[in-house]
């Protein structure tokens, strides 16, 4: 099969890249490098995957590459992931994440029309879970508390509306908090990894807030393993991939030191950020119903395989 992996260069999107080579795909992977990292790349470039760098904001270059590659399946990854920065520039988020994906349609559309995969967010979609019954399934509300859900949910609402304008097939994939190796544990998103940076330099974690705001940690494999099922399936709409299950930072950070062998790994506190959620976990049950999908990787083992590959 022939696939397509906008952010291919990123830390989901080269497991994903490297996964589709090992069951013997051709893959052209797109990326900007902008936080994306060709070493990210190098196994797979060697395997024989074409690297296209570019920008998926300029439509023009967007259309000629997805046509040139011909895919059967393209999995969308490429985005601005950083909640601060959606609330510092919020057109900026939105013309990547906005205007990158109405351009990434366009081109699918002029190009045989093979099957989308969109990587949207569960954590930033639903907005805040305190107050609700948890784990949140994909009929509850949608009330983003940042730029960057919003701009994933117009994504979301850009697939619908082009499989009822031109029956694309496309289905959207709510993610939980990812994690795992290739994670930038220097950049502003992926407090695992950060965290893992911080342990591997003998510091200390930054917690913000309380510490008890929770999340739903998937890992990236399973992520990976959840978008290849998706690619095969017919389903469409938005479909929760995560545990189920919420861990709290303060928690987080003390499995970690442990995993670590660290004798103290006592994090600092610094104020609240604006635009996120004090507690979210998300349903995956219809994933295990119709992609026959569910979580492998348990946070311990997870944790562990990402601190040894720092």
């Amino acid at each position: 099969m022939r696939a397509l992996v906008t952010g291919g260069a990123g830390f989901i999107g080269s497991n994903l890249v490297d996964a589709l080579l090992a069951r013997g795909d051709a893959v052209t992977a797109v990326d900007d490098l902008s936080t994306g990292r060709r070493e990210n790349l190098e196994g797979a470039l060697a395997a024989g995957a074409e690297l296209a760098e570019l920008d998926i904001r300029d439509g023009e270059a967007l259309r000629a590459c997805v046509a040139a590659a011909r895919p059967e399946v393209v999995f969308h990854l490429a985005a601005q992931i950083d909640v601060r920065k959606s609330v510092a520039d919020p057109a900026f988020d939105a013309s990547i994440n906005v205007g990158g994906t109405a351009n990434l349609l366009e081109a699918v559309r002029a190009a045989g029309e093979p099957r989308v995969v969109f990587v949207s967010t569960g954590g930033a979609i639903y907005g805040e879970g305190e107050g609700q019954e948890l784990p949140l399934d994909e009929e509850a509300p949608l009330a983003p508390l940042s730029p960057y859900g919003q701009s994933k949910l117009a994504g979301e609402g850009y697939m619908s509306l082009y499989e009822r304008l031109y029956g694309l097939s496309t289905v959207s994939l709510r993610l939980g908090n990812v994690y795992g190796p290739r994670q930038d544990p220097l950049g502003e998103a992926g407090v695992v990894a950060i965290f893992c940076g911080r342990l591997r330099a003998g510091g200390r974690p930054t917690v913000y807030g309380d510490g008890r705001q929770t999340r739903d940690y998937i890992y990236a494999g399973d992520v990976v393993a959840a978008a290849l099922a998706a690619a095969g399936s017919a389903a469409s709409g938005p479909i929760n991939v995560g545990t189920g299950v919420e861990t709290d930072v303060l928690e987080l950070a003390a499995r970690l030191g442990e995993l670590g062998g660290a004798e103290s790994f006592e994090p600092e506190l610094a104020d609240a950020r604006p635009g996120e959620v004090q507690r979210i976990a998300i349903d995956p049950g219809r994933a295990e119903r119709e992609l026959g999908w569910r979580a492998a990787v348990g946070l311990d083992e997870g944790l562990r395989l990402t601190l040894d590959a720092i």
